[in-house]
């Protein structure tokens, strides 16, 4: 066993989190991890590889890859570009293509022009000939006594457009006093809203939410990997996944009397109940891996 392989794994038992945990955490198979404690590289799929996983490996157990590699580059194999998966020259290969997409990004300034000059002059003839037109529709009324009447209709049309529409204002008036009556009693909602922490044993912390009738769940990476799983009040899963850095998870639990959240990684994981960020009870330096129970104690809404 390398002096490398035995800080993973005493990081790892520190933090309580089995092999298998980590399995379901960073998606590598077990035996993989376990050569990687072992120092095993030759059995790995390749340098590449070794690297990548040691690296996934650090992250899930809160240590810093870029600090370990550079403490333990002799145990360490390195890589040569000719070493890397197919999948990644691949994408160095449309890198290559990017030129293409530059000469597109040259033209496209001068394609924006000519539209904003054709639409200034299409603007310009609709004024013009809105103009004319009006001044020929004066010459005509000027020319026929007869038009008394019609423009005498056109009066009580007017009449009779001006009433709908202020009875529109009314209606819409009425409206929004009644949404803004509904966001009132929504935002009177997330005021009264409460969570506390009630207890805490080991890993695992109890909060009750109350004051709110709503359970809206978000979880956030922030950071590195985390993994997570949401259970419902009768134990059955919700939903559980592996965050990389910058996703997030959302659920409605409103329905949930109690709900467990099991974060692999609390380092790099946020989470917020109906948008308001919780502050965890167990410091997340202490324990990276925790449970957390909260009790939904819902406020009945007329």
């Amino acid at each position: 066993m390398t002096e490398l392989g035995n800080r993973l794994k005493e990081v790892r038992k520190e933090k309580g989190i089995s092999l298998d945990d980590l399995q379901e955490m960073t998606k590598i198979q077990k035996r993989y991890l376990k050569n990687i404690e072992e120092g095993k590289y030759d059995s790995m799929p390749g340098k590449f590889y070794v690297r990548a996983f040691i690296k996934q490996y650090a992250e899930a157990v809160g240590l810093q890859p870029e600090e370990l590699f550079e403490e333990f580059k002799n145990e360490i194999p390195s890589i040569e570009h000719e070493e890397f998966p197919e999948q990644i020259t691949r994408v160095q290969t449309r890198k290559t293509a990017a030129p293409d997409t530059v000469k597109l990004m040259n033209v496209l300034p001068r394609i924006i022009v000519v539209v904003v000059i054709i639409g200034i002059l299409f603007l310009l003839w609709f004024i013009v000939s809105s103009f004319a037109g009006n001044n020929s529709k004066e010459k005509l009324s000027s020319g026929n006594s007869g038009n008394v009447s019609v423009q005498q209709g056109d009066v009580k049309s007017s009449d009779k457009a001006t009433s709908e529409n202020t009875t529109g204002t009314k209606n819409t008036a009425k409206s929004t006093k009644t949404i803004s009556t509904e966001t009132k009693k929504n935002a009177n909602q997330q005021t009264g809203q409460k969570l506390e922490a009630i207890s805490s044993s080991g890993y695992t912390s109890t909060y009750k939410l109350s004051g709110t009738g709503q359970f809206k769940l978000e979880l956030k990476a922030k950071g590195g990997q985390s993994w997570i799983q949401v259970k419902n009040s009768d134990g059955s899963t919700n939903f559980q996944k592996l965050l990389n850095d910058g996703d997030s998870q959302n659920a409605d639990l409103t329905k949930q009397k109690q709900v467990t959240i099991t974060i692999g990684n609390t380092v790099n994981t946020e989470v917020y109940i109906n948008g308001k960020k919780l502050k965890y009870d167990i410091p997340a330096s202490k324990e990276v891996r925790q449970v957390i129970v909260i009790q939904f104690h819902a406020t009945q809404t007329e």
